[in-house]
């Protein structure tokens, strides 16, 4: 396939394009092969917590899930980066009760809520937010489930030598088809290790996710479950009004994406056995979340139902203080033909 550049995202004030935001991005089938393809595609990136699906793996393929009883919405939140509204904190705490620990188990680090709601009713209510509320926590308490199942120490799950890490690891170049034990390694938001992947080869894991065929067994199962709970509980990868949660919920079980930080954003599409892995070069996440759309679309993933309920995003409004529209974020005209 020609290598095409990468595409632009624009940000419009009036009659100006005010700002442009460059997109990497691959589509891959799950034999690696690339379908569609913007940019230098080995350029190798930190995925992020657009890879949570895949960190998901070990908690189902284990069978730590089935032992411990985990359901759809606990698997969802081991994928999710949540808004730490109150249902979200609370099916965390229930499930570390389940697997015999609690929020001061979790090694992510505590903040407030990401939904301004739910912050507003921590502040008001004195609470000082814990671990639980950390928006990665439904994905730590996976690992200590997975953990708790194989007989290893919870303790120290994060660092990278412990065997939760060495697995989650191990999973990415498998998926990926890609050696990453001499890529770049750095210390994620929530204090576990993050691995340099190129762009290629995260989508190349994600397709597989979407078509598992030739995955053995116990791993195409872990990836249809993972799939099957993220799209059937959208809120609990995400959150009211959040943009994976819109997102899902548009496409009625077609899809599912995944947004990380710095403009990172996943996609997989069972339908036509791909996946879809973007990186917006600034880091701007306005544009992450327009430009997966866009690819979503382009692809024929978007029926006319999820085109409606997605129209804010395929022409994103810019709004001033007074709530007034002045300006749209969009992907430039062409760059995606």
């Amino acid at each position: 396939m020609e290598r095409k550049q990468p595409f632009v995202v624009e940000v419009t004030r009036g009659d100006l394009v005010e700002s442009r935001h460059r997109c990497i991005a691959a589509v891959v089938d799950s034999r690696g092969a690339v379908v569609e393809g913007w940019g230098d595609l080995e350029t190798e990136i930190y995925p992020r917590s657009a890879i949570k699906p895949l960190q998901a793996i070990p908690l189902v393929e284990s069978g730590a899930a089935e032992a411990f009883e985990i359901g759809g919405r606990e698997i969802a939140m081991a994928s999710a980066s949540h808004l730490s509204e109150p249902y979200h904190v609370d099916l965390v705490r229930h499930w570390l009760g389940r697997i015999g620990l609690a929020a001061g188990d979790l090694e992510c680090g505590a903040h407030m809520p990401r939904h301004d709601a739910a912050a507003a009713d921590v502040i008001r209510a004195g609470i000082a937010p814990d671990a639980a509320f950390n928006n990665c926590s439904g994905k730590h308490t996976g690992f200590l489930t997975t953990a708790r199942h194989l007989g290893e120490t919870p303790a120290g799950y994060s660092t990278p030598d412990h065997p939760v890490q060495r697995r989650l690891a191990a999973v990415l170049s498998e998926m990926g088809g890609a050696e990453l034990a001499a890529t770049a390694r750095g210390v994620d938001g929530c204090g576990i290790p993050v691995l340099g992947m190129p762009v290629r080869a995260m989508a190349h894991a994600l397709a597989r996710m979407a078509d598992p065929a030739g995955l053995a067994p116990a791993r195409a199962a872990a990836c249809r479950r993972i799939f099957e709970a993220m799209t059937e509980n959208p809120e609990y990868v995400r959150g009211n009004g959040g943009f994976d949660t819109v997102a899902m919920r548009a496409g009625a079980g077609r899809f599912a994406t995944k947004t990380g930080a710095e403009g990172v954003h996943a996609g997989i599409v069972p339908d036509l056995g791909l996946g879809i892995a973007l990186k917006i070069e600034d880091g701007a996440a306005r544009a992450s979340d327009v430009a997966v759309t866009a690819i979503l679309a382009h692809l024929g993933a978007v029926d006319e139902a999820a085109r409606v309920a997605l129209a804010p995003y395929f022409n994103l409004p810019i709004a001033n203080a007074a709530g007034a529209t002045v300006g749209h974020v969009r992907v430039a005209d062409g760059w995606l033909d």
